[in-house]
């Protein structure tokens, strides 16, 4: 078929890829502009221009797609569809009317669970057993269109934002390669509306790890927030970011390190703290975090 792709993100680029080694034809790659990054805040590409540009696609970063000109733009393609994932802009009426299939979104979530910016974030977050992706056809609302194919997969009780990351962007790519080889066939499913939850952006105020929760509740945030924003504590006032966990058993003061592997005591139970990462450092696995930074029973997470 012939797609015009939109997706800006690292998470977007193995279904360009898969679209490419499916042999479908990509009239143009739709992203968000190059943006000032690193310490001389010079302009980057993001993950899908840059390799787009290596595949030799034409790129089209425009601020907003409401304007006649860019809908016209978008229209000199003549996409049969286009194939949104983590794009970053909302698309007006009429480029959602323009591609013959319309236009088809890639979400990482079972819909209509975690309608929103951070599903994995939220799945991770909450204690879900499963999440997946759904591909789902645009309409004006915020994930609000029929689901065309839904894909699930469980999630690891010690499983990180960033590896379910990884695994939905990979199912995501074989499922809308799939959707795609099915178009005509597929059925439309109504999005329930009783079941619906929102995915809320993440916060940099709900980093802060809070030790008189309980140790479920600690674990789930550590690992939903890894490896962005990063779930973070003191530790004799310095900040240091807890990139991964397990729940461990144990009973005492909140925060305390009671066993040097770490274990931290919570307001009920404990967590074992897996990666960590100092300010100004980078991210360490425990056993080499240690040797630098010992923490002996007794120390305490603040």
């Amino acid at each position: 078929m012939r797609i015009t792709f939109m997706g800006s993100p690292e998470f977007s680029v193995p279904v360009l890829d898969a679209l490419v080694a499916a042999g479908h034809e990509i009239a143009a790659v739709y992203c968000q502009p190059p943006r000032p990054a690193g310490r001389g805040k010079k302009e980057r590409p993001t993950p899908v221009h840059a390799r787009a540009l290596e595949l030799g696609f034409e790129v089209r970063h425009p601020v907003s797609l409401k304007t006649a000109e860019a809908q016209a733009e978008f229209a000199s393609f003549a996409p049969e569809v286009a194939i949104v994932v983590a794009y970053g802009l909302i698309l007006p009426q009429a480029v959602l009317d323009t591609p013959t299939y319309g236009c088809l979104n890639i979400h990482a979530s079972l819909l209509p669970r975690w309608r929103g910016a951070a599903p994995i974030h939220r799945a991770v977050m909450a204690g879900d057993s499963e999440t997946g992706v759904c591909i789902m056809q645009m309409e004006a609302g915020l994930d609000t269109g029929p689901v065309l194919l839904r894909e699930a997969t469980p999630i690891g009780t010690e499983e990180t934002t960033a590896e379910l990351h990884d695994r939905l962007s990979a199912l995501g790519a074989s499922s809308i390669v799939k959707a795609l080889s099915q178009i005509d066939n597929l059925t439309p499913e109504v999005q329930p509306e009783d079941d619906v939850t929102y995915a809320e952006k993440i916060s940099k105020d709900e980093a802060r790890v809070d030790w008189t929760q309980p140790a479920e509740t600690v674990d789930r945030q550590i690992r939903g927030l890894s490896p962005f924003p990063g779930a973070w504590s003191e530790l004799d006032g310095v900040r240091v970011k807890l990139l991964a966990s397990r729940l461990v058993e144990g009973e005492g003061e909140a925060g305390e390190v009671f066993n040097t592997l770490p274990y931290v005591y919570c307001g009920s139970g404990a967590v074992q703290l897996l990666r960590l990462q100092k300010a100004g450092s980078r991210a360490q696995d425990a056993s080499e975090f240690l040797r630098g930074t010992p923490l002996p029973i007794g120390t305490r997470f603040t």
